[in-house]
This record gives C-alpha cells, sequence and structure tokens, in this order.
C-alpha cells in the first residue's frame, strides 16, 4: 500500500473505517490514535469521527505506511489468536519482556513507526523475514 490514489473513494472509505474500527478494538484514547496514525500536526480528537463515518485518511506516505503496519498487526493477531479475538487486544495491553516491560500498544505509541515495526515483526515471523531479505 503506498498511498490512496489507486483506490476509488468507496475503497478509500472503507480501508479508513477497517482501521478506525481496529484501533477502537485495541480501546486508543484520539490522542494515542493521532499519535499512531501521525495525522497532520493540529488534528483535534474530533477529527476522527469523520473517519469513523464518512471520510477517508488524508493520502500521505507517513499515514499509508502506518495503516499497513496496523492492518499486518491486527492480521497477526488474528492469525495469534483464531478462537478468541480479544486475547490480541490483551496481548497489547499487557506488559511484555521483548519491549523492556511496556505494553505493546505503548511502545507503538511512543515509538511511531518504529514502534509499529517492532511489534509487528515480533509478532509476524514472516513479515521478520521478508525485510531481512529485502536489505
Amino acid at each position: 500500500m503506498s498511498d490512496m490514489s489507486d483506490m476509488n473513494q468507496a475503497d478509500q472509505l472503507a480501508l479508513t473505517r477497517a482501521v478506525m474500527a481496529i484501533l477502537d478494538g485495541w480501546g486508543l484514547s484520539a490522542e494515542a490514535m493521532l499519535l499512531l496514525l501521525d495525522l497532520p500536526k493540529g488534528t483535534p480528537g474530533r477529527a476522527l469521527r469523520k473517519y469513523r463515518e464518512h471520510s477517508p485518511f488524508p493520502d500521505d506516505l507517513a499515514v499509508m505506511q502506518r495503516l499497513e503496519q496496523i492492518i499486518g498487526i491486527a492480521d497477526a493477531l488474528r492469525t495469534s489468536y483464531p478462537h478468541n479475538p480479544a486475547m490480541g487486544t490483551l496481548w497489547l495491553q499487557q506488559r511484555n519482556s521483548r519491549f523492556q516491560d511496556r505494553a505493546p500498544l505503548t511502545v507503538m505509541v511512543d515509538e511511531g513507526m518504529e514502534g509499529l515495526l517492532a511489534v509487528r515483526m515480533h509478532l509476524d515471523c514472516s513479515y521478520d523475514w521478508h525485510l531481512d531479505n529485502n536489505k
């Protein structure tokens, strides 16, 4: 996923709503969502409502890269916990020794793209392998 210009309006909106549902399911605050998505500075938390309802995310490379990671993490959690989706959210919220005793959600919000990559590589060994082989 490089940008939204290759998608029609309906697909852009469907992607936006799907990502917002993921973030809502993870229990993130509006402030944490804004940071995680790297939306433009000054974007108010109330702007997230329009993304849930009727507007696609901005067609911005940084946002698109983060969407790709969020979707990859959600997919890895789905395959890790296929019989209980709530376990994925619980895993994200609990401290983990792999992340210096911080919760993966905290790592993602605090470290941005690097945090998203670290969590995805931890969850998805095939993604980690893909990155190593493309260096």
